[in-house]
């Protein structure tokens, strides 16, 4: 078994050049196959409230719904490095609650990291998880609990003017104390520049490929998020046909008698046919 990765090693990891790769997962299955195949990390992502739970955004996800899906997370990938995504309104208020929060996925759920959304903005919230002994990540670019300001799940930092905050934003993610940052759907020609600028390992997912390794939405790459999918995705798999066919299997042979079959059954104790038989015979 892999030994379990820490920043130590992800900072490692950039330094040589190689690629980290990670996934979301929110279910203790999803997680154990994960650690098994291998994967650097692993992000409980605010993204279940549309994988899993069938939300049309991120908004809804509380942080009860996190903790929980990050604590069946840790018990299926034990060995591996997990972080727990801040949902919306978790941190936004105040510094205070930004940090009882984070810690809230160390206590409860084991998590190794935490993630927020957010550049200059929430400074002052990753100064203060940072300062709490917490290790935090940030997140740039197409940041979905405020795509509503962005006009939509769109691409950013397209053009000069974007770009240029982006930039400002990425600085000051790393000059509060993140350990890592997320950018997510901007353009690889940026990544590459804010890649070669920072010094902590920046990750992308839909950012293109110059960076320390990429993310992707495991409901994305198994093809079992079927409402849409974004440009940047790779399927894998298509987990969903699967699904499908093996559940219109099941209702073919239930209707039609060949399910159960002998092998599906436990029978009587053997030696005991005649004393049940004779056990029924009392309710006849």
């Amino acid at each position: 078994m892999a030994k379990k990765k820490g920043r130590l090693e992800l900072v490692q990891m950039k330094q040589s050049g190689e690629k980290a790769a990670w996934v979301t997962a929110y279910d203790y299955p999803t997680a154990t196959f994960a650690e098994a195949a291998g994967m650097d990390m692993i992000l409980v992502g605010d993204s279940l409230g549309m994988v899993v739970l069938g939300y049309p955004g991120t908004v809804p996800v509380t942080m009860d719904d996190c903790i929980r899906h990050s604590q069946a997370v840790r018990r299926g990938a034990p060995n591996t490095f997990c972080i727990g995504d801040l949902p919306f309104l978790s941190y936004q208020v105040s510094d205070e609650d930004a940090v009882r929060n984070a810690g809230r996925f160390l206590k409860e759920a084991d998590m190794d990291a935490v993630k927020l959304e957010g550049g200059r903005r929430v400074a002052s919230r990753i100064r203060a998880i940072a300062d709490a002994g917490i290790l935090v990540m940030g997140h740039i670019g197409l940041t979905p609990q405020s795509s509503g300001q962005l006009g939509g799940f769109k691409a950013q930092g397209r053009d000069p003017e974007s770009a240029r905050e982006l930039i400002r934003d990425a600085l000051a993610v790393q000059e509060a104390g993140a350990f890592a940052l997320l950018l997510e759907a901007v353009p690889p020609e940026l990544t590459e520049f804010i890649w070669k600028k920072l010094t902590i390992p920046v990750y992308s997912i839909g950012a293109g490929a110059p960076c320390d390794g990429q993310l992707i939405i495991c409901g994305d790459m198994l093809g079992l998020f079927q409402a849409f999918t974004p440009k940047f995705v790779k399927k894998y798999a298509n987990v969903a046909e699967v699904e499908i066919e093996a559940f219109k299997a099941y209702i073919s042979e239930v209707k039609e008698g060949q399910f159960p079959a002998d092998e599906h059954v436990y029978h009587i104790l053997k030696g005991k046919e005649e004393e049940f038989a004779r056990m029924l015979e009392e309710f006849q």
